[in-house]
């Protein structure tokens, strides 16, 4: 078995930190079986460098070895680069292909990003892993297939299972063993290390001396969060050894390329929390809608009782549980107007502000009695285009008029504190 320092050697991993020993050793151990390999972690960490350490010491190695990254194929031709197509199968299918299962026959294939294939494809992959059978689109020839199959991804595979967004099946067997790749601000030896060697690459590359990093510059690139992690690093590096005249870097040059130096160590607020709060939001307001609904019904109602009768007093009678409801109760318990309905003895004035009709004095003629009856029918039809807040502003200035402007009388005949009346008058510049 070929030693851990030497695969370092042979694939051009640099670091010795016990986690990414670690992990290299599981590929070498099972390199020269069959089993299915899920790489985890980060992006950026160097997942690639797992897969290929495995092929080359397999007994696979002299077959094809097929790098396929999941999450930059269309959903809509990922089956037909993965398993192949017949002609004519979809438009624009001139001629039958061969997809990476069937060339990499006897190879491995790498799947990169796992975790974003389409849910159909995930159907297909479980059969391939299952019995090494698969069908091209728009085939009905069952195909066979030898194939290793190394996949990867920096999604939490027991969150997309749990969202339904992955398959739970397909996830256990691509995952015989899991490999985890550390992220880099987990690898605080080796940091440094890789800057050194990126920086030495470069100056090759761009035929220019070296950078170097003085002590401090050393300590902000150990304590920097790498959210990028090893692609971050590597893109610094270069960024540094191209744009610095000073080949020597100081720690105020090396904070100009690192973003958000400042905050290293970002909150982290709890999806479950966000989507938790905002239910709640959706919930209320849903309430408040269906309130709302049921409060314009039962207007409807009332105001269909009183023109279909005309008798005031006996809608009254009949609805006083209704009335008191609608116009009593309010959204904060202080905030809206209510509306009391008087006895019949009352004066006309008093039933005005309630939108119900007056009842006709026992001296009016019959006459006047249907012709008060027909106003109020206009009168309903004419409120009902009416806002609340017309309403509230219509029933206070009648209140106030009623009373010579004393607001403790107004605000009784109301049913609303005074307090409460004071602030409605100031909002509505009475």
């Amino acid at each position: 078995m070929e030693s851990i320092q030497a695969t370092k050697q042979r694939f051009g991993i640099i670091g010795d930190d016990p986690k990414l020993n670690r992990a290299i050793e599981k590929a070498i151990q099972v390199a020269p079986t069959d089993i299915s390999v899920l790489v985890t972690g980060e992006s950026g960490v160097g997942k690639e460098s797992i897969p290929k350490i495995i092929h080359a010491l397999s007994h696979r190695k002299h077959g094809k070895y097929i790098a396929v990254n999941c999450g930059a194929i269309p959903e809509g031709t990922i089956d037909s680069e993965l398993f192949g197509h017949e002609k004519g199968a979809f438009t624009g299918a001139t001629a039958t292909r061969s997809g990476y299962f069937e060339v990499a026959d006897g190879g491995t294939i790498f799947l990169d990003e796992v975790g974003e294939l389409p849910l159909p494809t995930q159907v297909r992959l479980l059969r391939v892993l299952e019995n090494g059978e698969f069908l091209k689109v728009g085939s009905s020839k069952i195909q066979k297939t030898d194939v290793r199959i190394v996949a990867a991804t920096n999604v939490k595979m027991v969150e997309a299972i749990q969202k339904e967004k992955f398959r739970e099946d397909l996830y256990y067997r691509l995952s015989t063993v899991e490999i985890n790749i550390p992220p880099l601000r987990e690898r605080k030896e080796d940091i440094h290390l890789l800057f050194r060697k990126f920086a030495s690459d470069f100056a090759q590359k761009y035929k220019m001396p070296t950078v170097r990093l003085d002590d401090d510059a050393v300590q902000l690139l150990l304590k920097y969060r790498w959210g990028g992690n090893i692609r971050q690093l590597r893109n610094i590096a270069e960024q540094i050894s191209v744009l610095e005249q000073e080949r020597s870097i100081t720690h105020e040059t090396l904070k100009n390329y690192l973003p958000d130096v400042g905050s290293n160590l970002p909150a982290i607020i709890s999806s479950k929390k966000q989507e938790s709060s905002f239910s709640n939001e959706r919930e209320i307001l849903y309430k408040v809608l269906f309130d709302m609904q049921r409060d314009v019904n039962d207007l409807k109602k009332l105001t269909l009782e009183l023109m279909k009768s005309g008798n005031a007093s006996k809608v009254k009678e009949e609805n006083s549980s209704l009335i008191n409801k609608i116009y009593d109760e309010d959204n904060n318990h202080e905030e809206h107007l209510a509306s009391i309905v008087e006895d019949d003895d009352e004066d006309a004035s008093d039933v005005e502000v309630l939108g119900i009709p007056s009842k006709a004095s026992e001296n009016d003629s019959e006459e006047s009695k249907r012709s008060d009856k027909y106003d109020f029918a206009e009168e309903i039809q004419e409120e009902e285009s009416l806002s609340l807040q017309d309403k509230e502003l219509e029933l206070i200035k009648k209140s106030l008029e009623k009373y010579g402007g004393k607001r403790k009388d107004a605000a009784e005949e109301l049913g609303i504190s005074e307090r409460t009346l004071y602030r409605k008058i100031k909002q509505y510049n009475l």
